[in-house]
């Protein structure tokens, strides 16, 4: 039996649609590693609030224990669990819930972190354009795993093609990640669609791919130059090196 006709076109966000360069970040030595971060934009407002009572050591211990017990636990539930769940953890670990200046602290530590994220994230030209010659042929959705939704929608805005998007979804705001079914059925839902009417683009073999495939959704993968999708991910029905290439597959 022949497959439906596609009727919409769903992107991921991160490494997709737009490019996320981390290496623009500072580096720095973090718990034995050396690692691009946007801590020092961290500890720099840290500082200016409590001085010398500030203890970076200890901020990196506590910080990086939380980030540990988040990636295992978003991995056992699949679920999202914000940025600012994160700083608030870190903060209250750090027995700074009742100071005085501690009040909206994890929003103020995830905006400076977030600031910088946006920072390095940039949409390349061809990519829009790509999105721009899909738009009037296929009704556009975006699902995106990022753990702020303020700054996805803004990275999104920043790429000046978020209007041609109908249905959007950011994990934060669902507290749902990708590969779970869920947020694509959430997907399927907003946009009306039976989900083998989607085609979904993405980057991430296990997140994209493997999950879009069992919410029965057809796949692009965007492959960056790898030879072969991973063992164990279905075969997707398209591989593409960049979204750039995306139209050409689908004959526009």
């Amino acid at each position: 039996m022949a497959k439906p006709a596609i009727k919409a076109v769903v992107l991921d966000l991160f490494d997709t649609l737009v490019k996320w360069e981390p290496d623009r970040l500072p580096l720095m030595e973090l718990r034995g590693k050396q690692v691009r971060t946007t801590m020092p934009w961290i500890f720099s407002h840290m500082e200016q609030l409590f001085g010398d009572a500030f203890d970076r050591d200890r901020f990196i211990e506590v910080y990086g224990a939380v980030i540990d017990e988040i990636l295992e636990e978003r991995e056992r539930e699949q679920i999202e669990i914000t940025c600012h769940e994160r700083f608030h953890r870190t903060i209250r670990r750090l027995e700074l819930a009742d100071h005085p200046k501690s009040l909206g602290f994890a929003e103020e530590l995830t905006r400076k972190h977030m600031a910088a994220v946006r920072e390095v994230t940039t949409a390349p030209p061809e990519r829009v354009e790509a999105v721009r010659r899909i738009a009037p042929h296929y009704r556009l959705g975006l699902l995106s795993n990022f753990d702020d939704t303020q700054t996805g929608y803004e990275v999104l805005a920043d790429t000046g093609v978020a209007d041609l998007f109908e249905a959007i979804i950011i994990s934060a705001e669902v507290r749902l990640r990708k590969p779970d079914r869920r947020i694509f059925d959430r997907m399927s839902g907003m946009l009306r669609l039976e989900p083998n009417e989607i085609l979904f683009v993405g980057d991430t073999p296990r997140d994209d791919i493997l999950g879009a495939s069992q919410a029965g959704m057809r796949t692009a993968w965007i492959s960056k130059g790898a030879t072969s999708i991973p063992e164990g991910i279905p075969d997707p029905d398209f591989i593409i090196p960049d979204l750039s290439h995306l139209p050409k597959i689908l004959e526009l």
